[in-house]
C-alpha cells in the first residue's frame, strides 16, 4: 500500500523523545519543592478538615493550617511579615492559597460557569464573530468579573479579551483559553434514565456539571480568573505580570488569536488551559478534509436516499446519524432494512455498542444509527455512527437511486469503513511519542449544491501537510476514477507542534501536578490541537485529567466538580510560583 513513511530513528531523534518521556521533578530550579513542602497527604487532609465550614479569610485558614501542620510555621510567619517568599516557602504558601480558593470560592466558581454556559458562543456564519451577539455578552461578563476582582481589562475588538493581574518586574507570562464553543444536536443531550438536558444550562447530577463549555474552555476561564483575583487579594507579589487571554475563535480556527498576534506583543511564555494534564509539550495538526458531491434529482420510482446528518461540527464524533428514503416501495425498503439490522449489528458488534432503528413514515423511512460520541481528536473513546450508517444501507440490499447520497456512502464504505487510523485511505501512519494519525468522517451537509462530507483528521509528527494532503488526493482521486464518480476535494490541515520540554517552568508545572494529585508527572502528547501553536513557548496545562474520557465536543459534555476543584487549586499555586521564577528556563 501507499502508506506514509514510518518515522525514522535517529540519536537525535531518541534524544528528544527520552527528554520527552522523563519526569522532571527531580530537576533542582527555582522554587523546586522540597521534602518540607505539602503534597497529596497533607493537602487532602486540610481539604477535609476545612470543607464543611469554607474559611472566611485567608489569615483565617493560615491558622488552621498552622495548627494541622505545624511545619507551615515558618512560611505562615513569612508571608504575614511581608518578606520576600523564597524556596519552600513560597511553594508552601501557594499551596495553602490554592487550597484555600478552591474551598472559599468553589460556589462562586461554579455560579459563574453556569452565568457562561448561557451564553451561546457558537459561531454563527451569518456574522463575522467579533460582531456575534453572544460574543460581545461574553466579553461583558469577563469586564464585569475583572473589575470585581481589581485586575485589570482590556478588549482587542472583541477577538480576545484580556485579564491581567500587574507584577512587580518586565516580564510577562500568558495564560490563554477560549470562549467559544462547538454546536449541539440538541436532541442528544439526554441523560440515560431519559433526563432531557439543555446544552446551555448548567444542570449538576452528582459530581457532574452537564453543558456546552463546561469543560471547553468556559470552567477553566472561571477557574482561572478566582485564581488571579485570590493571588491579588492575598497580597503575594508577583515578579512577572500575568495575563490572562480568552481568546473568541479557538473552535473555528484561530482567526482571532491571528488577528491578536498582529495588534499586540504576545508574552515570551505562555501557559495554555484547554488540554489536558500534566503537561503537554506536542500536539497533532488538526484537518478538515471535505468531499463534494455534486446534486442529482432522481424520478421516485426508486428508493432514495435524500437526506444525511452526522455530527453538528466538523471536529466532534457524532453519537447519531440519520438518513431518509423516499421514492420506491417503502413497505420493502423497511423488510430489507429490518431483516439486514442485526446481522449487521452483529458482524460490527466487536468494535463498540451501537444501535439501529428503521422507522417507516409518511412518505419514506428513517433511519438512525446511534453510536458513542466523542472529541474529533479522540475517536477512539467513541463509536462513530456515520460509517456505520453507510455501511449499512450500502449492504441491505436495497436498490438505491444513484445520486449525490448513494454515491456518498460508498465513498465512506470504500474509503473509510468502521477505521480511524486511514487503513482503506493508505495513508496510516504513527510517531512513536504522539501516536498515530487518526481520519474520521463527521459531517454531512448540503450546501451551494453540493452533498459534502467532511472527515476530522489528526497528523502527528512524520509527514508534513504537503505531503499529507498529496497522498489523501491521490487515493480518493484513484477511487473517483474506478468509480466513476465527480468528486471536488478541500483539504485543510494544519501541522503537528512539539516543544523543547527543557525549562524550569515546566519542571514547575509537572511537580504542582504530582504533588497534588499524587500521579505521574511527566510531559505528554495529545490528538488534540489548540492555539498554543500560534504562541511562543506555550505548554497545555489542563483541565482533563488522565484516564478519564475527555468530554469536550461530545453530547452531554461535562465537567467533574472534584476536577475543577483541582483546577481552581494547581491554577493559583502556578500564578504565585511560575509568576516568581528566577527564570523560566
Amino acid at each position: 500500500m501507499n502508506r506514509l513513511p514510518a518515522v525514522p530513528t535517529s540519536p537525535l531523534r531518541g534524544a528528544l523523545l527520552a527528554a520527552l518521556l522523563v519526569p522532571l521533578l527531580a530537576i533542582s530550579v527555582p522554587g523546586a519543592a522540597l521534602a518540607e513542602t505539602l503534597a497529596k497527604p497533607a493537602l487532602d487532609r486540610l481539604v477535609a478538615s476545612q470543607s464543611a465550614k469554607p474559611p472566611a479569610s485567608f489569615n483565617a485558614f493560615l491558622a488552621a493550617a498552622v495548627k494541622a501542620e505545624p511545619k507551615l510555621a515558618p512560611a505562615v510567619r513569612a508571608y504575614r511579615a511581608k518578606k520576600p517568599l523564597k524556596g519552600d516557602d513560597l511553594v508552601n504558601i501557594g499551596r495553602l492559597l490554592g487550597v484555600y480558593n478552591r474551598l472559599h470560592n468553589q460556589t462562586a466558581v461554579l455560579e459563574s460557569i453556569t452565568e457562561m454556559v448561557a451564553i451561546r458562543t457558537v459561531r454563527d456564519e451569518k456574522v463575522p464573530q467579533h460582531e456575534n451577539p453572544a460574543i460581545i455578552a461574553f466579553g461583558k461578563v469577563v469586564e464585569r468579573m475583572a473589575r470585581d476582582f481589581g485586575l485589570t481589562y482590556r478588549n482587542v475588538d472583541n477577538r480576545v479579551f484580556e485579564v491581567t493581574l500587574p507584577g512587580t518586574g518586565a516580564d510577562t507570562f500568558g495564560i490563554l483559553t477560549h470562549a467559544d464553543v462547538v454546536p449541539v444536536v440538541a436532541d442528544e443531550w439526554v441523560l440515560d434514565d431519559g433526563t432531557k438536558l439543555d446544552p446551555f444550562k448548567v444542570t449538576r447530577v452528582g459530581d457532574y456539571l452537564y453543558g456546552r463549555g463546561t469543560i471547553d474552555d468556559k470552567g477553566s476561564i472561571a477557574a482561572a480568573l478566582y485564581a488571579m483575583k485570590t493571588v491579588r487579594e492575598s497580597g503575594v507579589p508577583l515578579a512577572r505580570t500575568i495575563r490572562l487571554m480568552i481568546e473568541t475563535t479557538e473552535e473555528t480556527g484561530g482567526d482571532g488569536m491571528k488577528y491578536y498576534q498582529a495588534h499586540t506583543t504576545l508574552p515570551a511564555y505562555n501557559i495554555v488551559l484547554d488540554s489536558k494534564y500534566p503537561a503537554v509539550v506536542a500536539e497533532k495538526g488538526s484537518g478538515a478534509l471535505t468531499v463534494r458531491f455534486a446534486d442529482q434529482p432522481t424520478d421516485g420510482k426508486a428508493p432514495a436516499i435524500v437526506a444525511m446528518a452526522g455530527a453538528a461540527s466538523a471536529n466532534a464524533i457524532p453519537q447519531t446519524a440519520t438518513a431518509r428514503i423516499t421514492g420506491g416501495d417503502p413497505a420493502a425498503v423497511t423488510a430489507a432494512l429490518e431483516k439486514a439490522r442485526e446481522p449487521f449489528i452483529a458482524q460490527h458488534a466487536a468494535q463498540g455498542k451501537f444501535s439501529i432503528d428503521v422507522t417507516p413514515g409518511a412518505g419514506g423511512v428513517d433511519v438512525k444509527v446511534t453510536g458513542s460520541s466523542a472529541h474529533g481528536s479522540r475517536p477512539e473513546e467513541g463509536v462513530n455512527p456515520v460509517p456505520r450508517l453507510a455501511l449499512f444501507l450500502q449492504g441491505a440490499g436495497v436498490p438505491f437511486a444513484d445520486n449525490q447520497y448513494a454515491r456518498a456512502i460508498r465513498y465512506l464504505g470504500d474509503l473509510y469503513g468502521t477505521g480511524y487510523l486511514g487503513e482503506k485511505m493508505e495513508v496510516g501512519y504513527r510517531d512513536d511519542f504522539m501516536g498515530p494519525l487518526t481520519m474520521s468522517p463527521t459531517l454531512i451537509r448540503e450546501r451551494n449544491g453540493k452533498l459534502e462530507v467532511t472527515a476530522n483528521v489528526r497528523m502527528p509528527r512524520g509527514a508534513t501537510p504537503d505531503e499529507l494532503r498529496a497522498r489523501v488526493a491521490t487515493r480518493i482521486n484513484t477511487w473517483a476514477s474506478a468509480t466513476q464518480t465527480a468528486v471536488e476535494i478541500q483539504h485543510d490541515q494544519g501541522n503537528w507542534m512539539a516543544r523543547d520540554p527543557k525549562g524550569a517552568w515546566l519542571s514547575t508545572l509537572l511537580n504542582i501536578y504530582g504533588d497534588t494529585t499524587g500521579l505521574e508527572a511527566k510531559p505528554v502528547p495529545t490528538a488534540g490541537s489548540t492555539t498554543a501553536k500560534l504562541m511562543p513557548n506555550a505548554i497545555n496545562f489542563g483541565p482533563a485529567m488522565p484516564g478519564k474520557k475527555y468530554t469536550a465536543h461530545n453530547a452531554k459534555e461535562y465537567k467533574e466538580v472534584a476536577d475543577l476543584n483541582l483546577d481552581m487549586q494547581m491554577f493559583t499555586e502556578m500564578l504565585v510560583r511560575i509568576g516568581n521564577l528566577d527564570t523560566m528556563q
